[in-house]
């Protein structure tokens, strides 16, 4: 005996087809006439149109003026920052982290940032210079100044096994309030890391020269700079 195919059912699914067809009709004529009704009240009422464009165009005007005062005052602030060896040894060693990348941001480093903290594998601060150098700064603060342990050969053999190849630091400095040993200065010297003791310290917080004009032998300039 041969069965017959479902006729219900394809007449069923066909019935949902045209349904959802004429849906899709009546969505489409809905939205045009909607769209044209909006199209015709806007063009009866086009000074309501004149009205929001002049107010967008003076909130964006003063958004900028807003944003672009911010901007400059930020500057001046950091260009007139300046500190004195009593305030720096007065700092928390977190605080004279902060007080570091300010320097480095009051120089012209816009993305110095603080790092430091457990697991920083010796960098406290990095930053990129205007001639596109990247720092690694590692800080050493002596709560007692020039009178406090002085930094010694095992902190820069630290900073020297991650400065260059985990940070990928072009200029790696060992920074501190206070001393740093002689042996320290020689090892120093033979791996190109550079120092700043209290002495370089004094005067790169206290005056106006960035960093890099006051170390020597620095590397290349990676590009040409908009400041110099």
């Amino acid at each position: 005996m041969t069965r017959r195919p479902p006729v219900k059912r394809r007449t069923t699914s066909r019935r949902r087809d045209r349904q959802d067809t004429q849906a899709a009709i009546l969505a489409a004529v809905a939205a045009m006439v909607i769209t044209v009704m909006v199209v015709n009240w806007l063009l009866a009422h086009w000074w309501l149109l004149l009205i929001a464009a002049v107010l967008a165009v003076l909130g964006g005007t003063w958004w900028w003026q807003q944003r672009t005062q911010h901007a400059e005052q930020e500057r001046a602030r950091a260009q007139a920052l300046r500190y004195q060896l009593a305030q720096l040894d007065a700092l928390s060693h977190r605080q004279f982290e902060h007080a570091v990348r300010d320097l480095m941001y009051r120089d012209g480093c816009s993305d110095a940032i603080q790092v430091g903290g457990r697991g920083d594998l010796g960098a406290d601060v990095k930053a990129t210079d205007p001639l596109g150098r990247r720092w690694v700064i590692q800080c050493k603060h002596r709560r007692n100044g020039a009178q406090g342990t002085p930094v010694g050969t095992p902190e820069l053999q630290v900073l020297n096994g991650t400065g260059r190849p985990v940070h990928k630091g072009d200029v790696v400095v060992m920074v501190t309030n206070g001393r740093i040993t002689e042996p320290g200065r020689v090892f120093a010297r033979q791996q190109c890391l550079h120092l700043v003791d209290r002495h370089v310290l004094a005067s790169w917080a206290a005056g106006s020269r960035p960093l890099w004009e006051l170390l020597p032998a620095l590397p290349p300039p990676r590009r040409p700079s908009q400041l110099y």
